[in-house]
């Protein structure tokens, strides 16, 4: 049988040692998530002739007093192990992300199991306590006795975050190494889940999840938040680790990014890219932000009219950029003039053998590289798009602009 009960109730109890003697009381309780991620490792007592470590295994009873095994002479001197997550420094009013709300939360309490294990306490912690009623135990401890606090908080609705589903925040890298904390939950979000929580980080909380996050899942998580946020971030990395995140990222969300940077900064990044993703960000560098050109993506997939279907297939399986943006493949003559284009149904439903000539939809609708904001839009509008090739003053393929840049545009006239 496993009984229920808050940090705050255990902070701050007598310690008697194994022969009855009180020693002291309380100060925290401590995680080893190298060796266990949710287990008590350990107990911070103080005593009057300072701080101990007594082991967790060590622990004959806790909650309302505390029972050690051993005698205080047993217990190691704490001297501030950074190994030691603190539940009571570490996670009381911090900051945390709840990867399953998917929003950022601050703690109140903590909620630990109790169970017995061979004549002694095991402790782990159950979940994090965000609501009102560890505001209202901490508040009132001490004001009220124990057991008529209890009863009140018991008619408080719980609001807790089960402990697995909870991303611990560590700004110190070094720290935050040492004790083994990764994003890895925070990584499979949805990328615009992702970037919602990192806009209600302060600037250092920031920069310590992007630096767990690998290139791709930063990237993806990167587009999606507000320009000003992402200025910062890129701004608190250093250019190497900057590039290999703007590498990942659609060209022209790169290219948006970068000419929103200091022409220092901007070029800094740019020299530490790889050539090709360097040169595609350089040619959107050139368009003003305000035009179809402005707008396109260069990461579009293109083949001659005389290709087939399983030409298409084969392509599409080695295009390294993102699928779910690619709707239509485009046809260009060998020197590179738009010719038609071929959306996926077709494509999918079509004879392997079939030319993509046969399944061009006629006429191919595009705009100029120097079209407004405004009539891509009514475009996109006017024919139910969902991309929208855009070509130069000779007819030449430049880029493509997808549905989603134009929901971001219309979004950011609102």
């Amino acid at each position: 049988m496993s009984l229920n009960f808050a940090l705050t109730e255990l902070l701050g109890v007598p310690v008697y040692d194994s022969v009855g003697v009180r020693v002291g009381r309380v100060r925290e309780v401590a995680l080893c998530p190298q060796e266990d991620p949710a287990r008590v490792s350990a107990f911070v007592v103080r005593t009057a002739n300072g701080d101990r470590l007594l082991p967790a295994a060590a622990v004959a009873a806790a909650r309302d007093v505390v029972h050690a095994s051993t005698l205080e002479s047993d217990w190691a001197v704490y001297a501030g192990h950074q190994g030691l997550l603190l539940l009571g420094r570490d996670l009381l009013d911090q900051q945390i992300i709840d990867v399953h709300g998917r929003k950022v939360v601050r703690v109140n309490d903590v909620d630990l199991n109790e169970e017995r294990e061979n004549h002694h306490v095991v402790l782990r912690v159950g979940a994090v306590d965000v609501g009102s009623r560890g505001a209202v135990r901490r508040l009132l401890k001490g004001l009220m006795p124990v057991y008529p606090l209890r009863r009140l908080l018991a008619r408080i609705p719980e609001k807790a975050i089960p402990w697995e589903f909870v991303d611990l925040i560590e700004t110190d890298p070094a720290r935050r190494v040492k004790l083994k904390i990764s994003h890895e939950r925070l990584a499979r979000l949805h990328p615009a889940d992702l970037a919602d929580i990192v806009e209600d980080l302060t600037p250092a909380e920031r920069e310590a999840v992007f630096e767990t996050l690998d290139d791709e899942t930063a990237a993806e998580a990167l587009e999606e938040v507000e320009p000003k946020v992402q200025q910062a971030i890129i701004r608190s990395l250093n250019s190497d680790r900057a590039a290999d995140i703007v590498e990942e990222m659609d060209p022209d969300a790169a290219a948006d990014l970068l000419a929103d940077l200091s022409p220092e900064h901007s070029e800094e990044i740019l020299e530490e890219m790889e050539p090709e993703e360097r040169k595609e960000v350089e040619e959107l560098l050139e368009f003003r932000e305000d035009t179809a050109a402005g707008r396109m993506t260069t990461d579009y997939l293109a083949l001659a009219p005389e290709a087939k279907v399983e030409d298409a297939i084969q392509l599409l399986r080695s295009f390294e950029g993102d699928l779910e943006t690619v709707s239509t493949i485009y046809l260009v003559t060998p020197e590179e003039q738009l010719a038609g284009a071929v959306s996926l149904p077709k494509l999918l439903l079509a004879d392997l053998a079939t030319p993509l000539r046969e399944l061009s939809a006629a006429p191919v609708i595009s705009v100029l590289a120097g079209a407004s904001e405004k009539e891509v839009a009514e475009t996109f509008d006017k024919y139910n798009l969902l991309t929208l090739p855009v070509v130069d003053e000779q007819g030449h393929l430049t880029g493509v602009i997808t549905a989603d840049d134009v929901i971001s545009l219309l979004c950011s006239k609102l």
